[in-house]
């Protein structure tokens, strides 16, 4: 794993949060909501291929 995944993870969080507290004071909740919902999947698409990865590399380690 590289470690600009981790700081791109991490900055998607902080913009996050910081949007997302900004919508729910100006009474927009649900925009919030799917402001969270799509960074979830923007960081699980950079996640998956990693994980991907990480049970093939196990797969052959053990053979099965």
């Amino acid at each position: 794993m590289e470690i600009s995944l981790i700081f791109k993870i991490a900055a998607v969080g902080i913009l996050v949060t910081i949007l997302s507290q900004v919508l729910k004071h100006s009474g927009r909740e649900e925009h919030a909501f799917l402001l969270s919902l799509a960074a979830l999947i923007l960081v699980l698409s950079w996640i998956v291929p990693n994980i991907y990865d990480l049970f093939t590399m196990i797969q052959r380690l053990f053979a099965l």
